[in-house]
């Protein structure tokens, strides 16, 4: 089954003569819908606070739409909480999570008083250099008690969190150094698509919660169910319902919170499936090979899109214009990167592809640009929004060579002997 893009190729080509392949498009009509159809299903949840993970699309414009809808932000380093400021997002709309933290990242976390969640019980310590905030979560790992997937890994060869001993200790040491909140967070898998695996965790969490509260006596304020719900990336997937996993986690918290622990509020920190589906990649066919098998070369290669080189990832591909048309021919779509890995498909079934062909490679709206890089002196694209009205702004712009040598002291290689 082909799957649709949300715009023909009489618009791209209108793009195209002021946006040269490649760059990444966004559609935000689609993205607030789905925000919205988010927050709705999630409201039943006591308190309910959806952050967007920053590292999945990390532009203000995108920041701004969001916030718009309500959402936080999931921040993990300096730079991303001071694109969370210049949006707006301060306070404990922001929850900054990380880990190997430089202490300058925690201070600017402090100032703008962040949701701190910290990532190991030694942090306490370092964070305590500049003084332990009144509100402090914890990032918890149950290692051997539940099963990872692919991306994240297994939780116990996971670098991540607290085990459940230091969890404890945690709780204890921090109480008596004055901190008066407290929350607990979880993250074990991503890009996942079966909602028990979400209303597991919250059971996960709701046990460890009500545990805290009978042997410390603490009242965490939240839980943070963490992110990982996945997106359709092949065809013949479908969507995760949204309803049907919060309505599994209200559930189990009516029946174990609600006698239990007054008032603790449900977070979530997902990225992907906010914006992942609703953005693309767009790119041109530059060349065809014909060798042991047949190649389509395309003006993009893996610093525009990581994930299939990376993880071998799947990502739909769309020849637009030929969007009827059998897909009867096999190729690798690659790009020119001088690596074996830079492939966006092996062995695709699509339709014939012709020179100056345009290619939509889809689900590029989390964890794409953002995993760019400029291996090759690749320079990175530029990122477009597609607004509700028709009209496309460019809300990052290509790369230039200036930028990639804007680190580079040219003089001094001059004079260097």
């Amino acid at each position: 089954m082909e799957r649709r893009v949300s715009f023909s190729k009489q618009k791209i080509l209108e793009i195209i003569k002021s946006h040269p392949t490649p760059f990444h498009l966004y559609d935000e009509k689609a993205m607030k819908e789905n925000a919205r159809k988010f927050q709705k299903a999630f409201s039943v949840l006591p308190g309910f606070k959806e952050y967007f993970a920053v590292k999945a699309l990390p532009n203000p414009f995108i920041l701004k739409i969001l916030k718009e809808e309500g959402f936080g932000t999931d921040c993990s380093s300096f730079p991303e909480l001071l694109l969370s400021e210049k949006v707006g997002i301060v306070r404990e709309d922001i929850m900054f999570t990380s880990n190997e933290t430089p202490l300058g990242d925690y201070k600017k976390a402090k100032e703008l008083g962040a949701i701190i969640n910290l990532d190991d019980i030694s942090h306490i310590e370092y964070l305590d250099q500049i003084g332990l905030p009144k509100l402090l979560s914890f990032r918890y790992n149950p290692g051997p008690g539940r099963a990872g997937n692919v991306i994240i890994g297994d939780p116990k060869e996971a670098k991540y969190g607290f085990t459940k001993k230091q969890l404890f200790e945690g709780y204890r040491i921090t109480r008596k150094k004055g901190v008066k909140r407290f929350g607990l967070h979880t993250m074990v898998a991503s890009n996942e698509l079966k909602e028990e695996y979400f209303i597991e965790t919250a059971r996960m969490l709701f046990e460890l919660a009500i545990e805290i509260k009978e042997k410390l006596g603490i009242s965490l304020e939240f839980v943070n169910l963490g992110g990982g719900i996945g997106i359709p990336y092949r065809p013949e997937q479908k969507e995760v319902d949204y309803n049907k996993i919060a309505k599994g986690i209200k559930k189990l918290y009516d029946k174990m919170i609600v006698p239990e622990i007054k008032g603790m509020k449900i977070y979530m920190e997902c990225g992907r499936v906010i914006t992942g589906p609703y953005g693309y990649l767009v790119s041109s066919v530059l060349h065809m090979k014909h060798i042991y098998k047949d190649y389509i070369g395309v003006d993009a290669c893996m610093a525009n899109l990581m994930r299939p080189g990376m993880y071998g990832a799947y990502h739909h591909i769309t020849v637009l214009g030929k969007e009827n048309a059998k897909n009867n021919e096999t190729y690798d779509v690659v790009g020119s990167l001088c690596e074996n890995n830079d492939k966006f498909a092996i062995d695709r079934k699509l339709p014939e592809v012709a020179l100056g062909d345009i290619i939509v490679i889809h689900d590029t709206g989390a964890h794409g640009h953002s995993m760019g890089f400029n291996y090759n002196a690749k320079l990175r694209s530029a990122e477009l929004l597609l607004r509700p009205n028709g009209k496309v702004v460019e809300i990052r712009r290509t790369e230039t060579v200036d930028d990639y040598f804007a680190t580079l002291d040219f003089r001094k290689v001059k004079a260097f002997r």
